[in-house]
């Protein structure tokens, strides 16, 4: 190569990165801008929100101020948060127990019937979710689905009480966020090579080991995944428990709601709604951690 040569392309090579780089700015610009508009600003109002009195008349007062946050010991809002929690646990791994032998099920089914599988298990996404909670109401009420069956099997004398209990709120959330365990799985699940498995049964492992030892592990990223994309709208759920649960099953999205529409204490609910999201980050860190240990 000529000394003009390796002008040329010392020359050149930075102009086509510089190009490059300009291009993916320009590109991700539409993006991060949606993003500041209607995420980060409305969370730093929220966050601002939190350490302002409340109006005379709702709204704020700008009067700086941490008694939202001293609020917050009250032992009242503290067993809420702990309600929703523990609801989003529960909710969480009662997905993950019908999801995962459901998503391996699909994932090791033939074509065409894959597809259709997973059709039926999309289909509820196209029934607007309030609907489809009401219709919830139409089986757990006294008088619905479930207790006239039970009655016409004489498996019970009188209706059992299932509305407007925590156990209505579990089954209206494990029903709604089913499919988002069960996707994450299946894609997880599609992608693992099946021939680990019969090379686990040829060096003498049984069933129950291949999977605790080979699959499970090797399934892992999707088990956290769907996890994640279960139990962050759980916590936060509130139609909901507002809806199957009534006021004896308050969540902490009923708490925020309540603040912010009925007693217009925005201040408050905003303080609310930061230790939600701060709740939230915790299984998200755990799952970036993860994530960081699998890609070293």
């Amino acid at each position: 190569m000529t000394i003009w040569q390796q002008f040329q392309t010392s020359s050149t090579t930075p102009t086509i990165e510089t190009r490059k780089q300009t291009s993916l700015l320009v590109l991700l610009l539409p993006a991060t801008i949606f993003l500041v508009i209607f995420f980060v600003l409305p969370l730093l109002i929220v966050l601002v929100y939190s350490f302002l009195d409340r109006g005379t008349y709702g709204g704020v007062s700008w009067t700086f101020t941490f008694n939202n946050y001293q609020r917050l010991a009250g032992g009242v809002y503290w067993s809420v948060l702990w309600r929703s929690c523990w609801l989003a646990l529960l909710t969480t791994a009662a997905c993950l127990l019908v999801g995962y032998p459901l998503a391996f099920f699909i994932a090791t089914r033939p074509q065409p019937w894959r597809s259709v599988c997973l059709l039926l298990v999309i289909v509820p996404f196209w029934t607007n979710f309030l609907v489809r909670t009401y219709a919830w109401m139409v089986l757990l009420r006294t008088e619905g689905v479930i207790n006239t069956l039970l009655q016409g099997l004489h498996l019970i004398d009188k209706p059992l009480t299932l509305l407007f209990t925590p156990f209505a709120v579990g089954i209206g959330l494990i029903y709604g966020y089913l499919p988002f365990m069960v996707l994450p799985l299946y894609a997880t699940i599609e992608r693992f090579n099946f021939s680990l498995i019969e090379a686990a049964h040829d060096l003498g492992a049984g069933d129950g080991r291949t999977f605790w030892r080979v699959i499970l592990p090797l399934t892992q990223r999707g088990i956290l995944a769907g996890s994640l994309l279960v139990f962050i709208p759980s916590v936060g759920a509130f139609i909901t428990p507002d809806i199957l649960g009534g006021a004896k099953t308050l969540m902490i999205g009923n708490l925020i709601q309540n603040q912010f529409l009925k007693a217009r204490d925005w201040p408050f609910g905003s303080t609310l709604s930061i230790l939600m999201m701060a709740v939230i980050m915790i299984p998200i860190l755990i799952y970036l951690r993860t994530s960081e240990k699998e890609a070293s």
